[in-house]
């Protein structure tokens, strides 16, 4: 069986379940019908090894590591213009930080042995437990052998959704601030100082380069220990997969110019400045722990963040209020002329 025979079809129900809140109802039922009638097919034709091995790495290259490559060659090929969307100015540029050229190298071949690591470690579980022992797979993959339907109910994804980014966001505030970044984090501390640290000014790689033991320890384990906990179905865990893939691209881009979601911009400038601090605060993904306990950096917590949003979709709702009401007014006198 060749890579390609396989990540074929799994790219289509994963595209179409991502898009799924950009599509009316009515498609929505086709694309869930759809999405179903895939992921039966698939789970009939390959084994859950498989499945839990390419399902991740398909996610993790293209929505990861290829688009880090894209925001790289940006910055490395068009300084001039990469330049004004950098949160730090020129010193946010890869090529201007301490290392150059060969320091780049170092991280991007750093960061892609740390994904392709968390991969295959997953998969080397999954062939421990499944083959190894004889035990059922660690995430569901398959409904019963007389179902039709392989894929969970939707509220068994929002409910395990929910549990995973919280427990995610838990264990890695605390593995961060309390071994990556304590004076009794030992010889891990001091990897995660001397490799991660090393850069000050964050780029899209720079969010999986790390020593692979600090790495595994904050990237890997906080995502993967609450799927198997609460075995997870492995889609809900490929979402999960998909969603932390780009808040790593855009939180660790280094850019000030970002998609207008929730919190993403607050997020960026937090871990822009751990990363200009050298660690000394901003330890969780989302903020709402380093408010809480007290190791907000820069002034701005997440309450601010929740603020403006709040504030920025009031103003574009009284925007498009007043656009309707010129509208109405305009065929109105249309009507009357």
């Amino acid at each position: 069986m060749s890579l390609s025979s396989l990540l074929t079809p799994l790219t289509l129900p994963l595209a179409s379940l991502l898009a799924l809140p950009l599509l009316s109802s009515w498609s929505t039922s086709l694309n869930l019908l759809f999405i179903s009638l895939t992921w039966t097919t698939l789970a009939l034709s390959y084994s859950p090894l498989q499945l839990e091995f390419f399902g991740p790495l398909l996610l993790r290259s293209t929505l990861y590591l290829l688009p880090s490559l894209l925001f790289l060659s940006f910055d490395t090929l068009i300084p001039s213009l990469a330049v004004e969307f950098k949160a730090q100015g020129e010193r946010g540029l890869p090529a201007r930080q301490r290392g150059g050229a060969g320091k780049i190298r170092n991280v991007v071949f750093w960061s892609v042995a740390n994904v392709l690591l968390g991969v295959a470690l997953q998969g080397g579980i999954e062939f421990l437990v499944t083959d190894g022992l004889r035990m059922r797979s660690l995430l569901v993959v398959k409904g019963s052998r007389w179902s039709l339907n392989h894929l969970p109910n939707p509220w068994g994804v929002v409910k395990h959704l929910g549990m995973g980014i919280v427990s995610r966001n838990i264990l890695q505030y605390y593995i961060h601030r309390d071994l990556l970044h304590s004076t009794t984090g030992g010889f891990i501390a001091r990897l995660h100082q001397e490799w991660h640290h090393s850069v000050t000014a964050p780029y899209s790689f720079v969010a999986a380069y790390d020593h692979p033991l600090p790495y595994l320890l904050h990237r890997f384990l906080p995502l993967y220990l609450p799927a198997i906990t609460f075995r997870f179905h492995l889609t809900t865990y490929l979402i999960m997969i998909a969603l932390t893939s780009l808040e790593e691209l855009f939180t660790y881009s280094g850019y000030s110019v970002l998609p207008s979601t929730i919190m993403l911009k607050g997020m960026a400038r937090r871990v822009d400045a751990h990363m200009r601090s050298g660690g000394e605060g901003n330890f969780g993904p989302l903020g709402v722990l380093d408010w809480i306990n007290g190791t907000t950096l820069g002034g701005r917590n997440v309450t601010d963040d929740l603020g403006d949003e709040v504030e920025k979709h009031h103003v574009e709702e009284r925007a498009n209020g007043m656009a309707s009401k010129l509208k109405s007014k305009a065929r109105k006198g249309k009507g009357r002329g």
